[in-house]
C-alpha cells in the first residue's frame, strides 16, 4: 500500500471577507459626529476664501503655505518640524491616557471606511443581507445593487481626490481646468492616484489596512500601561458564558450569553473576550451591541466597557502617573512655543550677501566701499516700504539703487553700498543694519553683515 500523502498547508491564506453588523449607541453617535465633522472640514475648507484668495491653500509653486490669515515660507519650515512632534506627542499623550482613540473616532482610515460602509449599507442592506447577495448568484438585483455602490464609490473617491488636489492647486482652477479638460499633468495624476488610493483602502482594504499596514498597530502596546484605558471584556463577571433565556436563573453561569454580536459588530473581526488584541481600533462598538444585549436580559451593564486592567483587577487607576505628566508638559511646551513664536512673528525676512566679485573698492575721498545683495520679503498681506538704518555706527554710510518697497508676499532683490572712511577701522567692521517699515516701526528685521576695509600698515 502506498503511504497516504501528507497534508498540505498554504503559505497564504486569504481573509475572509468581514460584514460588520450595524448598531447604534452612545459611541456610534459619536463616531457618527466625528466622521461628518472631519469630512466636512475636508471637503468644504477649500471652498472658504478670505481676501480675494483661498483660505487653505498650500501653494507649491509659489512656495507659500497660507491658512487663513497667515502665510508661511520656506523660511518657517520650522514650524512644520514643531508641527510634526506636536503631533506625535499628542498620539502619545493621548494613547497612554485612552488607548487608541485616534484610530477610533480619528484617523483618515476609519472615517473614509465608515463613509464607504453607510454607502454600502445604503445600497445593500444590513449584515444578512450583505451575506445573502453575496453568496447568491449574479442575477439582476445583484448586478444593479453592485453597479450602483461602485458608482457611489467611484464618485465619493474621485470627489476625496479631487480635494485633496484642490488644497495644493486652488480648486475653483482646478474645477475650471476638469471642466475644461485642460488639467495639468502633475494635477491629473495626483486626483486619479489619490482617488484611486481612497477607493483600494476604504472600499477593499478596509480593516487589512489596520491590522497588517498601519505601524501604529504594532508599536501601540510600548505606549500602554495597567492604568491605560482601554476597551476590555469583564472575565470575572461573564465567565463561565452560555446561551440562556431571560429570566432564566442560571447562578453558575456568567452574564455573557455567547450571542457573539460583539464579534459581528467588530470592524476588524475580532473577538474582544480573547482579550487585548493589536488589531482592536477602539471604535466601542462591541460596547454599545453588549450594552443593549445586558438591557434585554435585565443585567448590568458594563460586561464590555471602557476601563483599565487596574480597575478590572479591583484596583484604583491612576490617571496622574509619569509618563502623562511627561507628554503632558512637553505638549504644553511645545504648543506654548509655536503659538507665542507666531504671534511674536514678524512678516520680513532680510537676507544679505556680499558680492563675492571685489573685497572693497576705494573711491574718492578716502571712502571705502562694500557691495551686498539684499533680499527682502514681505510676508505680510499689505505693501510695505521699509527704511534701512546702520545700527552703533554713524561713519558707516547705506545706499540702494531704488526704493525698499514692496508690494504684499513680494520677494525682492536689492544692490546695497556700503561705505566708511578709511579711517573707520581696519581689517572687518562688524555691522547690524535694520529694516523697518515705514507706515508700521513694529514690522522690523535686522541682519547682521561684515564691512572689509583695508588694514593699516
Amino acid at each position: 500500500m502506498n503511504p497516504e500523502p501528507a497534508a498540505q498547508e498554504s503559505l497564504y491564506r486569504k481573509e475572509p471577507k468581514i460584514y460588520p453588523r450595524q448598531v447604534r449607541g452612545r459611541f456610534d453617535t459619536l463616531r457618527d459626529l466625528s466622521m461628518y465633522v472631519l469630512l466636512g472640514i475636508y471637503y468644504f475648507l477649500p471652498w472658504i476664501s478670505m481676501d480675494g484668495r483661498q483660505a487653505v491653500l498650500f501653494d507649491l509653486p509659489a512656495r507659500k503655505f497660507h491658512i487663513f490669515n497667515l502665510t508661511f515660507w520656506p523660511q518657517d519650515f520650522i514650524y512644520l518640524a514643531l508641527l510634526l512632534a506636536i503631533a506625535g506627542l499628542t498620539l502619545f499623550f493621548f494613547t497612554a491616557l485612552a488607548g487608541r482613540l485616534w484610530c477610533g473616532y480619528a484617523c483618515p482610515q476609519t472615517v473614509w471606511t465608515e463613509a464607504f460602509l453607510l454607502m454600502e449599507r445604503w445600497v445593500e442592506g444590513d449584515r444578512l443581507k450583505r451575506m445573502r447577495l453575496d453568496n447568491g448568484p449574479w442575477n439582476r438585483e445583484r448586478i444593479l445593487r453592485k453597479t450602483a455602490k461602485q458608482f457611489l464609490w467611484i464618485a465619493f473617491a474621485a470627489w476625496t481626490g479631487f480635494t485633496f488636489v484642490g488644497f495644493f492647486t486652488p480648486i475653483r482652477e482646478l474645477w475650471s481646468g476638469i471642466s475644461t479638460f485642460s488639467l495639468g499633468p502633475w494635477e491629473t495624476f495626483w486626483l486619479v492616484f489619490y482617488s484611486f488610493a481612497t477607493y483600494g483602502n476604504a472600499g477593499f482594504l478596509r480593516e487589512q489596512v489596520c491590522k497588517y499596514m498601519c505601524p501604529y498597530a504594532r508599536f501601540q502596546s510600548a505606549m500602554f500601561d495597567k492604568d491605560t484605558l482601554i476597551i476590555s471584556y469583564d472575565e470575572s463577571r461573564g465567565e463561565p458564558r452560555g446561551g440562556r433565556r431571560k429570566g432564566s436563573e442560571t447562578p453558575e453561569m456568567g452574564d455573557c450569553i455567547n450571542c457573539t454580536l460583539c464579534v459581528q459588530v467588530c470592524p476588524t473581526g475580532i473577538d474582544i473576550r480573547e482579550g487585548l488584541q493589536y488589531e482592536c481600533i477602539a471604535c466601542a462598538a462591541c460596547v454599545d451591541i453588549c450594552d443593549q444585549v445586558m438591557d434585554k436580559m435585565g443585567y448590568e451593564r458594563g460586561l464590555v466597557r471602557y476601563t483599565t486592567e487596574h480597575s478590572l483587577a479591583g484596583g484604583l487607576t491612576r490617571v496622574l502617573r509619569p509618563r502623562i505628566l511627561i507628554y503632558g508638559v512637553l505638549l504644553l511646551a511645545l504648543l506654548s512655543g509655536v503659538l507665542w513664536s507666531i504671534s511674536q512673528r514678524v512678516p520680513l525676512r532680510a537676507e544679505l550677501i556680499r558680492d563675492r566679485n571685489a573685497l572693497y573698492r576705494e573711491l574718492p575721498g578716502g571712502q571705502i566701499e562694500n557691495v551686498y545683495k539684499l533680499k527682502l520679503i514681505n510676508m505680510d498681506d499689505q505693501a510695505h516700504s521699509y527704511r534701512l538704518t546702520v545700527l552703533g555706527n554713524d561713519q558707516v554710510e547705506a545706499n540702494t539703487a531704488r526704493p525698499l518697497s514692496l508690494a504684499s508676499e513680494e520677494v525682492g532683490v536689492f544692490s546695497l553700498r556700503l561705505s566708511a572712511p578709511a579711517t573707520a577701522g581696519q581689517g572687518v567692521l562688524r555691522l547690524d543694519i535694520r529694516f523697518e517699515a515705514e507706515d508700521n516701526p513694529s514690522i522690523q528685521r535686522s541682519a547682521s553683515v561684515r564691512m572689509l576695509l583695508p588694514e593699516k600698515p
